[in-house]
């Protein structure tokens, strides 16, 4: 960069999957990096990330935590689909009121906001849709309710002073995922693992890490209060849907397991999951249930979208297909397994 005094970027959780790709990316130009969370991090803080701990419904915590930045990437959130309104309330829209607070009381320029396709979902296909999609009357679960009233604060909040936009990437994995593929991985090795209804699948997108943090890098370059994307959203995926067992079993197989060959109709896992809500609400469970109403919809409908937009007003082009991308996870995970066994190229 040309200024002697580089950047300095927010990141909020900066610890986590994708927070933790934007902030490679960050470094990597030369910013300065701090990132929020309520969790340590000795690995941000040994990359050189100042590290901040603190609660997003915490006004005065983000407040301090903005204050000197340039920039802000708000990557942080409470995903998931059980617990409480207010389990979801306080982190994803208070804390998103509470980010866009700060940026303003700073004079911070630009916010780039981490949403989902979820905001648009009500429950049937969703096929090659665009940003005109509106959001729906009704959400079957809190997590999509949250950050679409999130998403509209965000994009509401676009103007000469500050200027956003939102991203919603769709299920982001790759390597180094802490959410989708571990859980993949749990069930099918607890031979739980079942795909939703009929072979081969509806088609789904999916977003590989390095694309997903890419798309977030190229938002900010583009961003300004006259930016083309100013103050709107954007749908981000590799542009290649797939079945979702072309998907899932790729995973699989990147990981030395057979495929999955178990099927439940659309309908049955419906039902399962009506039950086990029930259970989980009368016994007081707080974990997940293995399968809820909402999570079957999501797992027997398509979810595809056009990317075209983010193509046109920021330059977003996905770096390939997801055949390639799941080889690329197998070489990781090859290459992990090698080095976990000290028996690596250079070692002997």
């Amino acid at each position: 960069m040309s200024d002697e005094t580089p950047q300095r970027a927010l990141v909020t959780g900066g610890g986590g999957f994708l927070g933790g790709a934007i902030v490679d990316r960050l470094l990597a130009r030369g910013l300065r990096v701090r990132s929020i969370a309520r969790g340590d991090y000795p690995a941000l803080a040994a990359r050189g990330v100042e590290t901040v701990r603190g609660d997003l419904a915490d006004r005065e915590a983000v407040r301090a935590a903005a204050a000197g930045c340039d920039v802000v990437f708000h990557v942080a959130a409470k995903p998931g689909v059980w617990g409480s309104y207010e389990d979801f309330h306080r982190p994803n829209v208070v804390g998103t009121e509470n980010v866009i607070d700060a940026c303003r009381l700073h004079g911070i320029p630009k916010l780039i906001y981490t949403s989902t396709p979820s905001v648009v979902h009500a429950g049937g296909d969703l096929e090659g849709v665009d940003e005109s999609l509106p959001y729906p009357d009704h959400f079957e679960t809190h997590y999509p309710a949250t950050k679409a009233i999130a998403e509209q604060a965000v994009l509401a909040a676009h103007g000469p002073e500050l200027a956003t936009v939102a991203l919603r990437p769709h299920l982001i994995w790759g390597p180094g995922d802490n959410h989708l593929i571990p859980r993949i991985l749990a069930r099918a090795r607890a031979g739980r693992l079942r795909l939703v209804g009929e072979a081969p699948g509806s088609r789904v997108d999916t977003t590989y890490i390095d694309d997903a943090a890419d798309a977030h890098l190229l938002a900010f370059d583009a961003l300004g209060p006259d930016a083309a994307c100013g103050g709107k959203p954007y749908f981000i995926s590799q542009g290649d849907p797939q079945p979702i067992a072309v998907v899932i079993n790729g995973i699989l197989a990147a990981y030395g397991l057979p495929p999955c060959e178990r099927w439940i109709s659309a309908q049955a896992a419906y039902r399962v999951g009506a039950v086990l809500e029930g259970l989980f609400r009368f016994f007081r469970v707080k974990a997940e249930p293995p399968m809820t109403r909402f999570v079957a919809k999501q797992l027997a409908t398509a979810h595809w979208y056009d990317i075209g937009a983010a193509r046109r007003d920021f330059g977003f082009t996905p770096s390939t297909t997801i055949a390639e991308r799941l080889a690329d996870l197998k070489r990781w995970v090859d290459a992990q397994a090698l080095a976990a066994s000290g028996d690596s190229p250079t070692s002997g």
